[in-house]
């Protein structure tokens, strides 16, 4: 995908800024259309609370060198190191080495989930997965209530991703959430076998929300398939710098048992996986924001420039568009 745009004349910013921690933005080379992970890595950089994990593990001389928690680690912290210059080559070797393809269209938020799971699965330290697991896990539970007896079904689930639907015409961060939490009727062949009436019964299917994560990460669901072909939806879908978690509370309010939590939360938006072109051909790229700094960057593989928010704005539609937000609950900082 990187390949695409290598003929493009974007503006190249050799990173030599200091930052506290020794941060700086690094662009990454395209190694068998690594887009996709590059732009994801740079969003795992600006995670700095990612990186106090890995960096309270100690892993042992006789540590397989393939396994992703120890690739990873190495990765973020070379990023912080001007003296590499590929700072991700051995991640990427370990990612096609278990399972991910070269040379393939890759899906962010797939290959997001894909990096998330090895690293917490693969990491010899128990309490540690289970940080890395908490740092981004959504619980929602599925509330199915039977409309003849009125006894409710609950299956709690956990997710690295908040999925949300985009519908035709202009949509709102909100709008997607209120639709992702919106009552639904089960009628009309539809009917949910209710296990106190033991047969099929019209039903209500509701989500509630049981916890945030201190870092969400929304997925704006832009590509559908229809007939057997995958189209990219270019709708406007507008996001806020910032936004309360009340939003959650106010989407389920009439349709769940009990609120959702945290309603008087805030949560502030520092990174951007855009996704350029087509469903079929396209490209990756990242907006991030540092905590070190709080400015933003744009980061094209190798290619890295400052940015605005207004730039960030610009991915609301068309074809350069937000396919992953990711957001920082502002109690992990101050200034974040």
């Amino acid at each position: 995908m990187g390949e695409l745009w290598s003929k493009m004349a974007y503006y190249r910013l050799y990173t030599s800024w200091s930052y506290p921690r020794n941060y700086e933005v690094r662009g990454l080379f395209n190694d068998s259309l690594s887009c996709c992970i590059n732009s994801l890595l740079q969003s795992f950089s600006a995670t700095t609370e990612l990186l106090d994990i890995l960096n309270k593990w100690n892993p042992s001389d006789g540590m397989k060198q393939s396994i992703i928690p120890l690739q990873l680690k190495n990765a973020l912290l070379a990023m912080r190191d001007s003296s590499h210059p590929a700072p991700h080559k051995d991640l990427l070797k370990s990612l096609y080495h278990h399972t991910i393809c070269r040379r393939t269209q890759q899906d962010a938020d797939e290959i997001f989930h894909t990096i998330l799971n090895l690293t917490q699965k693969q990491m010899p330290d128990l309490s540690l997965a289970q940080e890395i697991r908490s740092l981004y896990e959504i619980k929602v539970e599925t509330q199915v209530k039977c409309s003849h007896c009125t006894f409710i079904q609950r299956c709690t689930s956990s997710l690295f991703s908040l999925p949300l639907a985009i519908c035709e015409g202009g949509n709102t961060l909100e709008s997607c959430i209120n639709s992702y939490f919106q009552l639904q009727n089960l009628v009309d062949g539809e009917e949910n076998h209710c296990s106190q009436c033991e047969k099929k019964q019209p039903s209500t299917h509701a989500q509630k929300l049981v916890s945030l994560p201190p870092i969400m990460c929304v997925h704006l669901k832009r590509f559908r398939i229809e007939r057997g072909y995958t189209r990219k939806l270019f709708n406007k879908v507008t996001f806020p710098e910032t936004f309360n978690t009340s939003v959650f509370a106010t989407a389920q309010s009439e349709n769940v048992v009990n609120d959702a939590p945290g309603a008087d939360e805030h949560y502030s938006l520092y990174a951007v996986i855009v996704h350029i072109g087509y469903p079929m051909f396209g490209h990756y790229t990242a907006y991030v924001r540092p905590i070190e700094d709080q400015a933003w960057y744009y980061a094209n593989d190798s290619y890295v420039q400052p940015a605005t928010w207004a730039d960030v704005q610009d991915t609301y539609e068309g074809d350069n568009t937000a396919y992953l937000l990711l957001y920082r609950k502002k109690t992990l900082n101050s200034s974040g």
